[in-house]
């Protein structure tokens, strides 16, 4: 990727994360962590959010509260190359704070969300595809996620080429496929909460 697209979308994280920050106190989790804060778990919003034009899809979700965690919740990304009634790949999940501050990019396993599977090189070839450019339910939340897919795409690749490493080594019960088991659920991670 040219260094002045990464510099760009850099750039446009920062120009999305300040006028988040005036709309409320926190940025990026906001519009999301006060309808969570009861429903763990919850997918916001319902149905996911879906741009018809580029396939890129994404849901925000988070888990009961751990005592001492700082993550809030993640972005779950993924994109249908072939539209809505297509098959869905996970591209990678974005974690964020209660502030929305971007702490670590992830990638999991197939049994977490469920997806259509596809190796490392087909994920890869996805990634430029993501780009959101909808106006719910927060334009900002969607340019933010589209310019992270572009500032990090090199790290992403790598996470990815990772999660394919991990599962090719995992050692996992006998007649398990390593992809199903719930003994492995993050397969590769970047932690980024000092950017």
């Amino acid at each position: 990727m040219a260094e002045e697209a990464v510099e760009l979308a850099r750039r446009e994280i920062a120009y999305c994360e300040t006028l988040l920050a005036k709309a409320a106190p926190t940025c990026s989790a906001r519009p999301f962590a006060t309808r969570l804060k009861s429903r763990p778990g919850t997918h916001y919003p319902t149905g996911d959010v879906f741009d018809p034009t580029s396939g890129a899809q994404w849901f925000y979700h988070c888990h009961p509260a751990e005592e001492g965690a700082e993550e809030h919740g993640h972005f779950h990304c993924f994109l249908r190359p072939q539209g809505p009634q297509g098959p869905i790949h996970h591209l990678a999940a974005v974690g964020v704070d209660a502030h929305g501050r971007l702490l670590r990019l992830f990638t999991v396993n197939q049994w977490v969300v469920g997806d259509d599977w596809l190796g490392a090189e087909g994920t890869i070839a996805l990634l430029p595809r993501f780009d959101v450019q909808m106006p719910r339910p927060s334009y900002l939340v969607n340019r933010w996620l589209t310019a992270i897919f572009t500032a990090y795409e090199q790290q992403i690749t790598e996470l990815i080429r990772e999660r394919d490493r991990a599962l090719l080594t995992h050692r996992q019960p006998e007649g398990v496929e390593a992809r199903q088991d719930r003994a492995l659920e993050v397969t590769s991670e970047l932690k980024l909460s000092d950017r």
